[in-house]
């Protein structure tokens, strides 16, 4: 039983914090101490005052964390005297907490006034009293509940206590809880003594007063106050008679309690039965007989109108109850369907185009035409691919979801102090982001540092956060653009966090075009503004004015270098005793690029060298900005920190950052981005050791800063085990208004990779996605699915990791065995056991034992918290709130030896571990693995986009993107990554998924033929039917109708527009007449032949100048041939002339035949119509094509036609024209 103890005003009280370690004690205890003696905390009463008449003003309270055991310990701790507690071992850190004197609780208070103590008071040097204690709410509920249920409260009516207790819970010294005030509480009238409001917040008479004026609310549990609680408190006996009849009694409104829990009604035991007053068992049987049937309010039922209906209602106007329990057990992330208002329709329209094409396609096989064979076999052939292409892209698109986050969650499960974190430092694990670049020339360094910036003043812990820059390049100029990023990093961060802007790039914060000062609240902000405005653009001019920097530099110590040369050779000529002018001119001094210290530089230089060029030079490892401490640097005023802003109370601290170029040697294949992610991967967990990778393209900056906290929910949240991945959509700057080939994407993103996020997760398109470190390295899941069967309907669930039983000792015993990873597999899918794993780890991963040694660490950092549901294997909370280990020179030279050229030699880097080697589309192939094995992803569409970057946007370099694509995906298909030979463990969804992704490219074979047909039909006279029948027409009608409602219901469901959805459209067809044929040649030369494919690094646009949005669309007029342009403008031509030819034809004609001719030009028409985008593109700038060239196209045109007329005249006019009646001119 609790006891209430008394402690004189004006005493102090010191707390001590500190985790139990004693052996002695169970997992559930937590102990209350003082100096002396011991007081146990035995329930969750409140807060009891300690001390008493004679006793120290000083008593020391030690707390330790309240564990759960899995064998069923104790919720709440235990009364114990401290008998057997090693303090010796404790950390303790000591608060002191003072206690006001008030009008009921004086200095000179004595023992004498108090009542006689409880026979289990323990009495600490003086005669130290105790007091029954006010009832609490907490104490009169029972509550129920259980892992994965609601909390479930039934608050038991205290009108029948004992009057004695009643007498002595009023006369108890309560204050009024409302902050500031130490009045004493106001109790209602009656023999209760309770306070105004059910919930028992005490509150004195005037807060009262002022709550009821207010909003009538109470301060504790935020419900009205009851009419007429202050006055009417009658017993259940008394509100018996009142209300006669219990169905009269079932229409009164309910209490504010009542809108919490269940009321249920129980009898109570006489005080003289020797219970003391304590209740007896709740009566279920009398609660129902009193209510009726009806419930209240809970989480039982929860009623729609208000209050219950009525035992003869049933369970008519309820609904499902709020969840009680979600303040402690609310998810970081939830999931819901697309309603079912939009995707039952979607998926039958699906059903009814499927038959429709079905139907379709049965009678153009049964119906021929004779006169042309040959054009209905080809146009058959053809519109059978596209059904099955059609159904390829349509079948996982059936279950498209959306997922959101919920970032309060997250700070207060990993960042609020707790009993093992009590400064509260951040539990978040740590993230490395991996940013990289090839060739300053093609992507500016003034985007690169963009980039780096706004990873730098991301949202997140800054001891966490690391960034890792790979030049693969090695050039000086992106090294030299990195440390002048760093340092204008020290102004940029602090003011990012001072005044919250975003985006967190300054480039694109500077430049938008709307209102700066809007939710902006300090004073100082417009003035710090433009300080660091100018300040970025006094950066931007000297990174600008690098290159020329760099090579005038370079020039003036080559020419020292060759000063000193030519006089050492004369001095020693001279020692020899040769003449100057027979001296033999020297050889040509190596032209070398040098450092700002005067040092050469390491990388590739200038004027290419041996061991200094492109493709072969040493590698290189500088930390721009070291490690950050992990307790909070606030900064100071400008005169004191010498800053250009104002600091005070801003965290100054930064990430650090990382310059990497790998070692590249002459003879070694270095496996382009793939191979320099890799080289990443080992530096960074040498150096830093994040389980979370963040890899982004150097123009793809942090457009949203709590996007790092966006992934981590899905992350951490349960099941977030299972996820290997969590990508992001990519959002692109600088587009032209119309889009005009289709540069955002958006059907893809927010259609296609929504729709794949319903079944095992989206693919990796490259950028923008957090990777789990251990799914990087290859390791399984924790927990798989196997499918098999017809459609893989039959599934078996795989548990590849073992989980512990939850007790204690098991934990104690098997702390090896906790730490060990998920079980390494062979190619064929055999579980190895964990003596075969660990002998193969050296061989598997290389030679390095510091990344060997660090591998289980990240895979312990990057688990989900014990106390998650469904987490069989995770890590107590607060384990990752340590301060990160110094950066040292061993740590260093141990990252250099793992990006050297040699070091993935005969291991599995590239096969099986990292990023894939094999393909030019190496992100794809590596998601593809994951999912292989059993991993999901997760697609996190932001309600501010998370990152941004650029897009080419002249025609021919977004031809050669496409190209790139569509080659590494016809590799796909002719690779053991080809979806036909998917494990088990993938959906069949998802294998179509990836089965499309591989076949879309030899689609393009079949549209070439089928846009030419059209104009062969109008040329020959002949049509691909014999008639236009009406079976045909309306099967024809159908699938167009469908087609366009599937798209209505996509753009519903997803949110783009029709305008982009037809830009799409168009692209299709461009794409797939003119860089989609080449990748398919391309991939069969080097299957067949071997011919290897060049990789072309797409050009980024260096921002938009200043002389408006002319300028910044440029290179959209601009012309760049390619071959790629051929196919696309020979359709183009050949469709035109057949159109011009046809008509003349018919209107010649004695017989015009209109319907092949409207056939004909209809299909003609929907092919220009779809490659118009490709025809303004042709064209050049807007209003800069002269008008004569429209004049000549169209003479061209009709002398085409007449020449046609004239060759192949019409049947019923050949006698006319052969006779002399008509004569060509």
């Amino acid at each position: 039983m609790s006891r209430r103890l008394s402690l004189p005003a004006g005493s102090q009280v010191t707390v001590t914090v500190s985790p139990t370690r004693g052996k002695a004690e169970s997992p559930g205890d937590g102990v209350i101490k003082r100096s002396g003696g011991g007081i146990g905390l035995t329930s969750p009463v409140p807060r009891h005052s300690l001390g008493g008449a004679g006793s120290s003003t000083v008593a020391t309270l030690q707390l330790s964390p309240v564990r759960r055991s899995g064998g069923g310990g104790s919720r709440y701790a235990s009364l114990h005297g401290g008998a057997g507690v090693d303090d010796s071992a404790d950390e303790f850190v000591h608060y002191t907490v003072h206690i006001p004197p008030t009008p009921e609780r004086t200095v000179a208070a004595s023992a004498e006034s108090m009542d006689a103590p409880a026979p289990n008071a323990y009495e600490d040097g003086g005669a130290a009293e105790v007091r029954p204690p006010q009832r609490s709410y907490i104490s009169g509920t029972i509550f129920t509940g259980g892992i994965n249920q609601a909390t479930r409260g039934h608050v038991l009516n205290t009108s029948a206590a004992s009057s004695a207790a009643a007498a002595a819970a009023a006369s108890a010294n309560m204050l009024c809880k409302m902050r500031g005030c130490e009045m004493p509480a106001f109790l209602a009238s009656g023999a209760g003594g309770e306070g105004p409001c059910d919930c028992g917040f005490m509150i004195c008479g005037e807060c009262y007063a002022d709550c009821v004026a207010a909003a009538g609310n109470c301060p504790g549990c935020k419900e009205p106050y009851s009419a007429g609680s202050d006055t009417d408190n009658d017993d259940d006996g008394e509100d018996d008679e009142a209300v006669s009849s219990s169905e009269e009694r079932d229409q009164l409104p309910l209490t504010s309690m009542a809108k919490r829990f269940s009321i249920m009604h129980s009898m109570k035991f006489p005080s003289n039965n020797g219970g003391g007053g304590k209740p007896a068992d709740f009566d279920h049987a009398r609660w129902l007989f009193e209510t009726k049937g009806t419930y209240g309010y809970g989480n039982a039922l929860w009623p729609k109108d208000g209050h219950g209906g009525g035992g003869g209602a049933g369970f008519a106007g309820f609904e499902e109850p709020p969840n009680f329990g979600s303040r402690c057990r609310r998810p970081l992330t939830r999931k819901t369907s697309v309603s079912q208002a939009i995707l039952s329709p979607y998926r039958l329209l699906i059903a009814v185009r499927l038959v429709a094409l079905g139907f379709f396609l049965t009678w153009r096989i049964r119906h021929p035409n004779p006169e042309a064979v040959w054009l209905w076999a080809l146009s058959v052939t053809c519109e059978v691919w596209f059904a099955f292409s059609w159904l390829l892209d349509s079948l996982p698109k059936l279950c498209p979801i959306h997922r959101a986050a919920d970032l309060d969650v997250l700070a207060e499960r990993f960042e609020l102090p707790t009993a093992r974190n009590p400064k509260g430092h951040s539990d978040l694990p740590g993230i490395d982001v991996f940013v990289s670049t090839a060739d300053p020339e093609k992507e500016p360094p003034l985007v690169t540092a963009n980039t780096i910036l706004s990873i730098l003043a991301a949202d997140y812990p800054v001891e966490k956060l690391a960034c890792y820059l790979s030049d693969d390049g090695g050039a000086l100029l992106t090294f030299e653009a990195l440390a002048e990023t760093a340092s204008f990093a020290r102004t940029w961060v602090p003011f990012c966090r001072k005044h919250s802007v975003e985006p967190r790039s300054p480039e694109a914060y500077f430049g938008q075009k709307r209102d700066f000062l809007r939710n902006k609240v300090r004073v100082d902000f417009v003035r710090e503004r433009r300080k660091v405005k100018r300040e970025y653009d006094e950066f931007k001019v000297r990174v600008n004015s690098l290159p020329e920097a760099i090579r005038r530099r370079s020039d003036a110590y080559n020419t020292g270098e060759e000063l000193r040369a030519r006089r050492r050779q004369q001095e020693e000529a001279m020692a020899a005793g040769t003449l100057p002018g027979a001296l033999p001119e020297s050889a040509a001094a190596v032209k070398a690029t040098w450092m700002s210290d005067g040092s050469q530089w390491p990388g590739t230089w200038l004027t290419s060298a041996p061991d200094h060029s492109r493709g072969d030079h040493a590698g290189i490892i500088q930390a721009m900005l070291a490690p950050p401490t992990s307790e909070p640097v606030l900064g100071a005023e400008p005169a004191e920190s010498g800053g250009l802003i104002d600091t005070t109370g801003v965290d100054i601290r930064l990430p650090m950052l990382v310059y990497v170029s790998r070692e590249k040697r002459p003879g070694y294949d270095h496996n382009k981005k793939a191979g320099a992610m890799n080289a990443l991967v080992r530096t960074s967990a040498i150096m830093s050791n994040g389980p979370f990778i963040l890899n982004l393209d150097c123009d793809h900056y942090v457009h949203n800063s709590a996007a790092l906290r966006e992934g981590m929910c899905f992350m951490l949240d349960r099941g977030g085990d299972r996820v290997c991945y969590v990508q992001f959509p990519q959002r692109f700057e600088g587009i032209d208004p119309n889009d005009r080939y289709a540069n955002h994407n958006l059907v893809f993103f927010d259609v296609a990779m929504r729709a794949m996020d319903g079944l095992q997760g989206p693919m990796y398109v490259g950028t923008g996605c957090v990777f789990r470190r251990t799914a990087l390295y290859g390791f399984s899941p924790p927990r798989a699915t196997e499918h098999h069967g017809w459609l893989g309907r039959k599934k078996i669930k795989l548990f590849l990791r073992k989980p512990t039983m939850g007790k204690k000792t098991d934990r104690e015993n098997n702390n090896d065995r906790e730490m060990m990873l998920p079980p390494i597999e062979d190619d064929a899918f055999q579980q190895l056991d964990d003596i075969e794993s660990s002998a193969l780890l050296p061989r598997r991963f290389g030679s390095s034992a510091t990344f060997v040694a660090s591998i289980p660490v990240a895979e312990y950092q990057g688990r989900l918290l014990q106390d998650t549901p469904g987490a069989h294997q995770g890590r107590p909370a607060g384990a990752l709130a340590v301060p990160r280990e110094p950066l040292d020179a061993a740590t260093v030279a141990e990252a250099i030896s793992v990006i050297s050229c040699f070091y993935e030699d005969k291991t599995e880097w590239g096969r099986r571990i990292g990023w894939i080697y094999g393909s030019v589309t190496e992100d794809v192939v590596t998601g593809y693995r994951m999912h292989n094995r059993g991993w999901r992803s997760v697609y996190c569409l932001t309600r501010r986009d998370a990152f941004r970057g650029t897009a080419p946007i002249n025609l021919t370099d977004r031809l050669h993107q496409v190209l790139r694509w569509a080659t590494g995906s016809v590799e796909i298909f002719f690779s053991r990554n080809n979806a036909l030979f998917a494990s088990p463990r993938m959906k069949f969804l998802q294998r179509v998924a990836y089965f499309n992704v591989g076949m879309y490219p030899f689609t393009s074979v079949f549209l070439l033929v089928y846009c030419v047909l059209p104009a062969v039909s109008l040329f020959s006279g002949k049509f691909i039917v014999q008639s236009l029948n009406a079976t045909f027409l309306a099967l024809l009608l159908i699938i167009t109708i469908t087609l366009c409602l599937l798209a209505l219901l996509e753009i519903k469901w997803s949110g783009v527009t029709l305008h982009e959805w037809w830009r799409n459209e168009q692209f299709w067809v461009i794409g797939g007449t003119s860089a989609h044929p080449a990748a398919v040649l391309q991939g069969l030369l080097k299957v067949i032949a071997g011919v290897d494919i060049s990789f072309t690094l797409t050009s980024k646009p260096g921002g938009a100048g200043d002389d408006g949005e002319e300028d910044a669309f440029a290179e959209l007029y601009e012309v760049r041939w390619s071959f790629l342009m051929v196919p696309p403008v020979t359709i183009m031509m050949v469709n035109a002339v057949a159109v011009a030819v046809a008509s003349a034809r018919t209107l010649y004609s004695e017989f015009p035949q209109w319907s092949k001719l409207l056939g004909g030009a209809f299909f003609s028409f929907w092919v220009l119509c779809h490659l118009y985008p490709f025809a303004k593109g042709l064209l050049g700038r807007r209003g800069r094509v002269p008008t004569i060239v429209f004049v000549w196209s169209g003479l061209i045109s009709m002398t085409i036609s007449l020449l046609w007329v004239y060759i192949s005249p019409p049947a019923g006019a050949r006698e006319l024209i052969g006779g002399g009646g008509f004569s060509f001119p």
